[in-house]
């Protein structure tokens, strides 16, 4: 199962909004699809969305030009824009275009078909770098896991959420090859339910015990000691370690803290973000406050009534035991790890 994939000259991705009800996967060649499937979230995690965004360049570059339009350089440039208005905090998106810029830039003395060329085999290698990741980071996270280890895990960071096994989730399928997991209690993760209805869907699919709680309830897995590890993803880590992920995740470190269990993020290097000092100067989404006041379109809430839903929320640093990547695993102080693996790019 691949959650956005190229094949043929159209993207190829699974309608995350209809799990686990159905599985149905959608192929476009239109830039357009691409970027509203981002938007709204039927293409989601920080990985996948920038692998789907590098696709969504190539199909831009080979869309007609419009009235007015020489050169192939007004394509990219559309098609850019477009992508990076999808979601605001995967910084993962903004890295994947840097890239495609940067490659375009190179290849500006090719003709048009050997330029578009390489603009698909660099999206490919982006995609190619992060399956590779995330079996980096399920080999580096699972010798941080002891043998009869249980896991609680929010939001979902697996297949769907990369190119790969997944960030947290290859933490988990890795350790269980290896004998090592008993089972794993899964966040519903409130508004749109992505640990009950995404992260189940694929621990099932790998054989692995899985216990899915509301929101509410993980402190008291945790107070009862059913807990070893807290294993989440992040779409966002600043040069100080702080890490955006999804809502829920920060109150979930508080309580890990409390209750003494270590609190690991897994993540690809592609998720730090240099150039974000602290968690005070990540961008936070927020989305559409029907997602809050509806529950599978039946409204909950008094029409009228006002709302505040952000999609993420930032863990400060000193929560995080350690921070799992494709270069090993850092542990603080974060920041100088941070700034000298940047250093060495």
């Amino acid at each position: 199962m691949k959650a956005v994939d190229w094949i043929d000259g159209t993207v190829r991705f699974i309608d995350q909004t209809l799990l686990p009800l159905e599985e149905r996967y959608v192929e476009t060649d239109d830039i357009r699809v691409v970027a509203d499937a981002i938007r709204a979230l039927r293409i989601r995690g920080a990985p996948a969305i920038g692998v789907a965004a590098a696709f969504g360049i190539v199909l831009g570059l080979r869309e007609p030009p419009r009235p007015g339009e020489t050169s192939l350089a007004s394509r990219f440039d559309r098609a850019a824009t477009l992508l990076a208005s999808t979601r605001p905090t995967a910084v993962n998106l903004f890295h994947v275009l840097d890239r495609m810029r940067a490659t375009w830039m190179a290849a500006s003395g090719d003709d048009d078909r050997e330029l578009l060329e390489r603009m698909e085999r660099e999206a490919r290698s982006i995609q190619t770098e992060d399956v590779e990741a995330c079996r980096l980071i399920g080999e580096y996270g699972s010798a941080l896991l002891g043998e009869g280890t249980t896991v609680l895990t929010h939001c979902n960071a697996g297949a769907l959420a990369t190119a790969g096994e997944g960030t947290a989730l290859s933490v988990v399928t890795t350790a269980h090859r290896q004998g090592k997991i008993r089972r794993v209690y899964v966040d519903e993760t409130r508004p749109l339910l992505q640990g009950s209805r995404l992260t189940s869907w694929e621990l099932l699919r790998a054989g692995i015990e899985v216990v899915v709680i509301t929101d509410s309830t993980a402190a008291s897995v945790l107070r009862e000691g059913q807990v070893q590890a807290v294993i989440v993803g992040a779409d966002r880590i600043a040069a100080n370690g702080d890490t955006a992920n999804k809502v829920g995740t920060y109150p979930l470190a508080v309580m890990a803290r409390r209750h003494g269990v270590p609190f690991y993020v897994a993540a690809p290097f592609s998720t730090f973000d240099a150039g974000t000092q602290t968690g005070k100067d990540i961008p936070i989404e927020e989305r559409d406050p029907a997602e809050v006041t509806h529950f599978g379109g039946i409204r909950v809430a008094p029409q009228g009534v006002r709302v505040y839903a952000p999609a993420f929320d930032v863990t400060p640093h000193d929560l995080i035991t350690a921070i799992v990547t494709d270069r090993g695993v850092l542990r603080p102080p974060y920041q100088d790890l941070i700034a000298r693996i940047h250093g060495l790019e």
